[in-house]
C-alpha cells in the first residue's frame, strides 16, 4: 500500500494537491476564495505533520470540540499522506539544499515540501518561504 492507503505503484499519487496547514486553517474559517479552490480540486493530501499542526491549535481553542470536530470532517474529503524512507531522505536533502544557501525554513515545513516533491504535488500554501525550495510548485490561494 502507499501513504494514501490504496495499492499503488510506489510514489504513484492521483493528481491532486498538498495542502499546507495555512489553507486549511483559511478553509476553517470559510474562506470563499479557499474553499472554492478545494471544491474544484481533483483530489486532497494532508500531510501528516499537518494535521498533528491543526490538532495542536485545535487543543489550545476556545472553542476546543468544534475544532477537532472540523478536523475530523475534513479528513472525509482529504486523504493523509505519511513520510516513508524516501520522505525521510528528501527531508535530508532539502534541508541541506536550503543551508547550503542560507535559506533554512521551519522543520515542519520541510516536511511538507518534502512530501510534496517526492509525489510531485503542488502545494497549496499561504507561507511566502515554500518558494524558495527548488523543485515545488505552490499554489497561494
Amino acid at each position: 500500500m502507499n501513504p494514501a492507503g490504496s495499492i499503488l505503484p510506489a510514489g504513484a499519487l492521483p493528481a491532486g494537491v498538498l495542502l499546507d496547514t495555512s489553507i486549511i486553517i483559511a478553509h476553517f474559517r470559510n474562506d470563499p476564495g479557499v474553499t472554492a479552490h478545494l471544491i474544484a480540486s481533483s483530489a486532497l493530501y494532508v500531510p501528516w505533520i499537518v494535521l498533528g499542526e491543526l490538532r495542536y491549535g485545535a487543543l489550545r481553542a476556545q472553542r476546543r470540540e468544534a475544532h477537532l470536530a472540523l478536523i475530523r470532517e475534513f479528513l472525509q474529503i482529504a486523504i493523509p499522506l505519511f513520510p516513508d524512507l524516501g520522505t525521510s531522505e528528501g527531508y535530508g536533502d532539502l534541508k541541506a539544499e536550503l543551508a547550503a544557501v542560507g535559506r533554512p525554513i521551519p522543520d515542519n515545513d520541510l516536511w511538507i515540501a518534502s512530501l510534496a516533491r517526492q509525489y510531485a504535488l503542488p502545494l497549496a500554501t499561504r507561507d511566502a518561504h515554500f518558494s524558495w525550495v527548488a523543485n515545488l510548485t505552490t499554489l497561494v490561494w
